[in-house]
Order: structure tokens, then C-alpha cells, then sequence
């Protein structure tokens, strides 16, 4: 059953209430714990739990990602099939200069800064170059959609001077319980693949697209996945020990939405292992996705 955390995220954050919305991440590194103290220090995750190979972080007890490593990891190349960004959402635009305040006088070196129209997001990268990004989401009743249900999107410049003068002066009180993973941009091989997939077999919406990505979205929300080649065009599957993303989990809160996933897939004949967790199987590049029931 969904708890009272789950419920009281839900509540305040259009991203998490869709059909389908992103649950939590893997990320393979060789260095745990200097991977794992950048997020404590710099995104403030606070440790959930630690074993010898592994740790997972979160916010206001919820799980958002998992570090882990093992024997045989290499570094993946740039130009692999995994990870773009995790994209860690704050509620408002308050708690995102809050945020951009704690992590500039840290001296974090950041990768850039965009106003999306949707949303407001900076960008940054980890030790290891896993990309993140930070965001914080307008109404959905100040995005534009259009006739046929996708959103308007862009690319334009943020002002970070004026982000950081409206910081609260007290400083940074850490990440607010409702810090959710608000979606998860993905290195693919091939868009028109990608379509094929998270359209035609995940059941996803595609709500706008940019030369070389896809973004897709369940619920009329702007993206909970994208997928890019700006890096990887015709990259092949992830392979052994390779550094990045290991897989991300898709949480369903309408089961009719995930039956229906399970009966294209079969239909399909794509395996999907039933876990503890939901049901797990492999994008065309090798990326693993766990579909998460409502009740789990």
C-alpha cells in the first residue's frame, strides 16, 4: 500500500500523482564513497541504508537512489547507452534558490542553468560524471499545451543572479521531505527506437521533442522520461560492470495502466521477471526498468 509519506509526496507534487511516475535510481560507480558523499554534501540525500557494496540515499525517508559497486566495474565510455541526468525535483522555486545558494557557496562547479518553461533547472555533474539535475516545476496551469496534448518546451537562458538573491539568508536547511525524483533523461542509440519502446511498448505520451530526444510522460506531465543521442547515437547495450545506470524504477499508482503494460510485453514476448519489487526487464539498450505495482 502507498504509506503516509508516499500519499503526502503525491499531494504536493503534480510529477508523482500521474499514472506512472519515476520511483527511484541505480547508479554503478568505482568510488562509493566519494560518489555518495558528493550527494550527502552537496543535494543533502541523507543515508537510508549502507552494506559493503552499496548505499542507498534519500529524502524525508524515501529511497531516491542507490550507489552501489562491485568487482569488476570499469568506466563506461561518454559515448555509452545510460544515464544523461537524474533530475532531483524541489516543490518550489524558493527551495530551488535555497538550494542553488548552499550548493554555489560550496563552490560546486555547475554544468548550466535553463528555464524550460515548465520548469527552472541547473545542472550539475557528480565525482564521476553522472549528470544531475535540480528543478523545481511551475503550475501545470502556467504550461502551454497544445491542440493535440503535448506541452511547449524550451531551452532559454535563467537568471541565476536573480535565483540567488531571493535565498532565504538563514542558509540551507537541507532538502525538503517532498524532494522527489521528478523524471530521468536517458542516453539511447536511437530516437525513433526510443519512441518505439516508451510510446508503443511502455505506454508513455511523447509531449515534445528536440533535435536528437524524445520526452515522454504519462498524466499530461512534461517528461518523466527522455531520451537523447547527443553523446550515443547508435550506441549498443550496456555491458557488464559499466559505470552509470544500472535501472530505474517506473511506479504505477493506476494498476489498469501497468496490467495493460504487462499484456503488450507478453504479446511481445519481452521478458519481465516478477521481483519483490515489481516486475523487471530491459530496455532496448540494456538499462533495467522496474515496472512497481501500487500495492508494492
Amino acid at each position: 500500500m502507498i504509506n503516509a509519506q508516499q500519499a503526502a509526496l503525491a499531494e504536493q507534487s503534480f510529477a508523482l500523482t500521474r499514472p506512472v511516475h519515476v520511483g527511484r535510481a541505480h547508479l554503478v560507480v568505482k568510488d562509493l564513497d566519494t560518489v555518495s558523499a558528493y550527494y550527502q554534501r552537496v543535494l543533502g540525500l541523507a543515508v537510508l541504508e549502507r552494506s559493503e557494496s552499496g548505499i542507498v540515499l534519500g529524502a524525508g525517508g524515501q529511497p531516491l537512489l542507490t550507489l552501489s559497486t562491485r568487482g569488476d566495474v570499469a568506466a563506461a565510455p561518454r559515448t555509452a547507452a545510460g544515464l544523461f541526468h537524474t533530475a532531483f525535483l524541489l516543490p518550489n522555486r524558493q527551495e530551488l534558490a535555497d538550494w542553488f545558494a548552499h550548493a554555489a557557496h560550496l563552490g560546486v562547479r555547475f554544468d548550466g542553468a535553463s528555464d524550460h518553461l515548465v520548469s527552472e533547472a541547473i545542472y550539475l555533474s557528480d565525482p564521476e560524471g553522472n549528470g544531475i539535475e535540480v528543478y523545481r516545476d511551475r503550475q501545470p496551469s502556467e504550461w502551454t499545451y497544445r491542440g493535440d496534448g503535448t506541452v511547449e518546451m524550451a531551452t532559454d537562458h535563467l537568471d541565476l543572479q536573480a535565483l540567488y538573491d531571493e535565498a532565504a539568508k538563514t542558509g540551507w536547511a537541507g532538502p525538503p521531505d517532498t524532494t522527489a525524483l521528478g523524471h530521468i533523461h536517458l542516453q539511447v542509440g536511437n530516437v525513433a527506437e526510443a519512441d518505439r519502446f516508451y510510446e508503443g511498448v511502455l505506454g508513455l505520451k511523447k509531449m515534445a521533442s528536440y533535435p536528437g530526444a524524445s520526452f515522454f510522460a504519462s498524466g499530461a506531465y512534461h517528461h518523466h522520461v527522455a531520451a537523447n543521442i547527443w553523446n550515443s547515437r547508435n550506441a549498443g547495450q550496456r555491458t557488464g560492470g559499466m559505470t552509470g545506470l544500472q535501472d530505474y524504477a517506473l511506479a504505477f499508482t493506476d494498476r489498469d495502466a501497468l496490467a495493460k503494460v504487462l499484456t503488450v510485453l507478453d504479446g511481445l514476448e519481452i521478458k519481465a521477471d516478477k521481483t519483490a519489487e515489481g516486475y523487471r526487464l530491459l530496455d532496448p539498450w540494456g538499462i533495467g526498468i522496474t515496472l512497481v505495482a501500487p500495492d508494492a
